[in-house]
């Protein structure tokens, strides 16, 4: 277990560049599964749920290869349709194999997925879909055990947009016989850069972008080159982190678009987002920062990954806000550690209530998850004193030399192991 010490920071000075996006990135992997032929994947952050999905895949029989942020996969040699418990209990994104494994082979054996413990998200969206398209199913020892011929394309609809589930379908989909149409699907932007990777392997989909996605199935996928696009939830905490501590910082590797449920909410609270150059921002925070109210909903609502964040910055403006999720029932254990840093904040059901303008004191705290993690760094920032934030491996599973970046904008942070821990190991 490591611990992340950080010293209020001065004004923040300096460039920060986002890397590629870690969901964009987990379900290209999974999309490799469709050709024989080598798929080259550039901009791929360096963390560890990345790593947990190139092993799950290794496993599974592909040859992989990262380095320097590119991925080298190849397929060919995939002979194995059963995913190691002891990898996909780590990671929620390892479902992904699913569709993928039953298109190839006809039957797949996935275990049940792991991942933060921020609520439930149930796996029968995935399965429902798949079946429709003539997928049977049974439950086995924390397996799900899927078998079929080639599947066959069909009309279905998401009782909610699930992402995972848009993708899955999706992927299933694009060789399946016929055409298969998702109503409901997912439009969050990793969907539509997950179309565009297929779109480049000779998939034919239409309704990019949309809520209503068209794939008519093809008789093979070949290899591709593609470029993974930024991560928004990355930039979107980094823009924050320059709100709260101010100075002059430049985001580079930025898609505003994604960004717009954020950028109209501190539009709101006084802060603006300013375009400079294509791909880089820069962020104007007045004196006073307004409170402002939000709701998490799926896209193109605003993002429940950004909500840990936002409270952080919530604690710096003046007057009452409050933040609904909608997503997640369990995205509140970092307010906890808010209020012990001095934060004037309750949970009441799915609702935060944030009276702002606190001082924050540093103190130590926990992590839970990796946003939860990402928002107690955030908070640190405008803390008075040290903040010692514990189980900090979290941020490696979602943030990319995090406490590197920050440091080069004149941040004061270091990681420290675990005392004992470090002892027990040498003796």
């Amino acid at each position: 277990m490591e611990t992340l010490i950080i010293e209020g920071a001065p004004a923040l000075q300096g460039r920060i560049r986002v890397s590629g996006s870690k969901n964009g990135s987990l379900p290209l992997i999974a999309a490799s599964l469709l050709t024989d032929e080598q798929v080259i994947i550039e901009d791929v952050p360096g963390l560890i749920d990345i790593e947990i999905m190139c092993e799950i895949g290794f496993a599974l029989g592909m040859q992989v290869s990262l380095q320097n942020n590119t991925l080298h996969l190849y397929s060919s040699s995939v002979n194995r349709f059963t995913t190691p418990s002891s990898l996909t209990n780590q990671l929620r994104a390892s479902f992904l194999m699913l569709g993928p494994l039953l298109v190839r082979f006809g039957k797949a054996r996935i275990s049940l997925p792991g991942g933060c413990s921020i609520g439930s998200r149930p796996t029968d969206l995935h399965l429902k879909g798949l079946a429709a398209m003539g997928a049977e199913f049974e439950l086995e020892n924390g397996f799900v055990n899927a078998r079929a011929d080639r599947l066959k394309g069909s009309q279905i609809f998401l009782d909610y947009p699930s992402v995972g589930a848009t993708e899955n379908i999706l992927m299933a989909a694009t060789l399946a016989e016929g055409e298969t149409v998702i109503e409901n699907a997912a439009r969050e932007p990793e969907i539509a850069g997950l179309c565009h990777f297929l779109s480049s392997m000779g998939a034919e989909i239409s309704g990019i972008g949309s809520s209503s996605l068209k794939i008519r199935g093809v008789d093979s996928l070949r290899g591709t080159g593609y470029r993974v696009m930024p991560d928004h939830i990355e930039a979107g905490t980094y823009i924050i982190a320059a709100a709260i501590a101010g100075g002059e910082v430049i985001v580079e590797n930025v898609n505003l678009e994604h960004l717009i449920p954020l950028t109209s909410k501190l539009n709101e609270m006084g802060i603006l987002v300013k375009k400079l150059n294509p791909g880089e921002v820069t962020v104007e925070v007045p004196e006073v920062i307004k409170p402002v109210n939000v709701r998490t909903m799926p896209c193109p609502g605003f993002p429940s990954d950004l909500q840990p964040p936002l409270t952080s910055l919530m604690t710096q403006a003046h007057g009452l806000g409050t933040l609904r999720e909608t997503v997640f029932e369990n995205r509140f254990r970092h307010i906890e550690s808010l209020i012990k840093m001095g934060a004037d904040a309750f949970v009441d059901g799915t609702t935060i209530s944030i009276r702002g303008k606190n001082n924050l004191v540093g103190t130590r705290v926990r992590a839970y998850d990796l946003r939860g993690a990402a928002s107690l760094v955030l908070a640190a920032l405008a803390a008075k004193g040290i903040t010692e934030i514990q189980d900090i491996n979290h941020l490696d599973r979602g943030y990319e030399n995090l406490d590197l970046k920050l440091n080069n904008l004149g941040c004061s942070l270091y990681r420290e192991e675990n005392r004992a821990e470090k002892l027990a190991r040498i003796s």
